[in-house]
């Protein structure tokens, strides 16, 4: 048994170092977003599907009418400004930090009484008219992820990700934590339980850099283990060439010392790191998508806040004096102020585990919500809804199956001559009601770059690896993830044995 442990041990790390070298260096990189948004790589050097074309891979999250016929366009391409028939487009990001990942807006918003407002991954921007660029205001909140705006009379209304923020002046804001829901019961997704453990988020700073140490230490080990393997044969050749393996021994040995100390030590952190790892992707994601657990305490999990990071759309109807507003569990509404518990809206129309993405007052008891479930039209009074691509009633899903819907909305606009358009991830920018393809892209915007982040993310979860693999790439996660647990459980093995 011990010798079949050896000689698999051997082979399949081999054949997955590469692989675990790219998981290891992405996760530091996907730890430290902020640290890296000023880094960028060209589209051309990535594959095909990683181009722009028609305006997908998420380019697009809206419109914004700022003028008679002038709309801002916006999302991760940045904001750029054109007319209702797009007959051109002209760069609007003066005065953002250089990089793609600080011109990802997630909303722009036109108050008449304030001025135009930017919410972007980090932070709040004001444009100045007069100096025509954006500039930062200050916020009294740590994680300055901004991800909707909007107003309630003279009050601006900015959501980040826990908080909403309220001003009225437009550059002064008020921390304010929401009440708690009347379903609570103060416990966590468990998709986001394992997201912040396999990120080490759920200790906080100190946490991602344990993260980073894991990371290191699979480096580590991957670069040790090759060397042990490949001396012999270079040792072989100096040999043959009757010259010294002093150095060649030395390497080799302080590899399988450090490589076997190293690896026990670590051993039950790099095994949480790993399984935590498969069930952030399909298809093990479907297995936990909508599970709750209880929330793990002295963790940033454990919050007072009842919506830590879990906010995504706000708006005001004035008719009613209500708030609605769309969170990671659902779509709440406050019709007091927030005096008392958000109340669940029942009988919603499917959301993505990702979040909403699109949330449009159509009248005083219609709303549009869009998220990578699909676009749906929902009677807030009457509890109907629409599949609003397909002009159909909406099916029911089968339990368990993938947490992704036939269209996966990215953004929607109505302010285009010619009718809504809607932008989805694979696809692009359609019009609604003919199908047809949105306006051409703009070749200066198909050509702005993607961040080092985002280029992070996609090797980190497997995508990166689709035009190789094509659709069995879903599998490349938990099937890497289980020969990973083989390589760390047989070396162990192995040492134990030996040692």
């Amino acid at each position: 048994m011990v010798n079949f442990f050896k000689k698999y041990h051997r082979w399949v790390s081999i054949v997955l170092t590469v692989f675990i070298l790219l998981f290891a260096i992405s996760g530091i990189i996907l730890n430290h977003r902020e640290l890296f948004s000023g880094f960028d790589v060209n589209r051309n050097y990535l594959p095909d599907n990683y181009r722009y074309n028609d305006w997908n891979n998420a380019g697009v999250a809206g419109t914004t009418i700022i003028g008679s016929d002038s709309v801002l366009i916006y999302g991760n391409i940045g904001i750029w400004l054109t007319d209702t028939l797009c007959s051109e487009f002209t760069d609007f990001n003066n005065g953002f930090p250089g990089g793609i990942d600080n011109r990802k807006i997630s909303k722009i918003y036109l108050s008449e009484k304030y001025g135009i407002f930017a919410g972007t991954l980090f932070g709040l921007y004001h444009y100045n008219n007069s100096a025509n660029l954006w500039t930062k205001l200050e916020l009294p909140v740590l994680n300055q992820r901004i991800v909707d705006i909007a107003e309630k009379g003279d009050t601006l209304l900015v959501l980040s990700r826990s908080y909403l923020l309220t001003s009225m002046d437009g550059i002064n804001f008020i921390k304010t934590r929401l009440p708690e829901p009347e379903d609570f019961d103060n416990k966590a997704g468990l998709f986001k339980t394992l997201w912040i453990i396999h990120s080490g988020e759920i200790w906080g700073l100190p946490g991602k850099l344990l993260v980073d140490a894991i990371g290191l230490v699979f480096i580590f080990l991957s670069i040790t283990g090759l060397l042990y393997f490949i001396i012999p044969f270079s040792s072989k050749r100096n040999r043959r060439r009757k010259r010294s393996n002093a150095v060649n021994n030395k390497v080799r040995r302080f590899s399988l010392k450090w490589h076997n100390k190293i690896g026990w030590i670590t051993l039950i952190l790099l095994i949480i790191t790993t399984v935590t790892g498969m069930f952030l992707r399909p298809p093990l994601l479907a297995a936990i998508a909508y599970s709750k657990v209880g929330k793990i305490p002295y963790t940033e999990l454990d919050s007072p806040n009842p919506w830590f990071d879990k906010l995504r759309r706000i708006m005001f109807i004035e008719e009613s004096n209500t708030y609605l507003v769309a969170t990671l569990d659902g779509i709440y509404y406050s019709d007091d102020n927030f005096k008392s518990s958000l109340k669940k809206i029942y009988g919603q129309p499917p959301l993505s585990v990702m979040g909403v993405t699109a949330f449009e007052l159509v009248d005083n008891n219609t709303i549009l919500v869009g998220s990578f479930e699909g676009l749906f039209l929902w009677n807030l009074k009457t509890g109907l809804k629409l599949d609003y691509i397909k002009k159909a009633p909406i099916k029911k899903k089968k339990r368990g199956g993938p947490p992704l819907g036939d269209f996966l909305i990215t953004g929607y606009s109505n302010h285009f001559y010619g009718g809504e358009v809607f932008f989805d991830f694979n696809i692009g920018g359609r019009n609604i009601n003919t199908g047809k393809i949105f306006k051409p892209m703009p070749e200066e915007i198909a050509n702005m770059p993607m961040s080092l982040w985002n280029v992070a993310l996609e090797v980190h979860t497997a995508r990166m690896y689709s035009p190789v693999f094509g659709k069995f790439y879903i599998l490349f996660i938990p099937l890497s993830g289980l020969l990973i647990l083989f390589i760390l459980i047989s070396g162990f093995v192995v040492w134990w044995k030996r040692y």
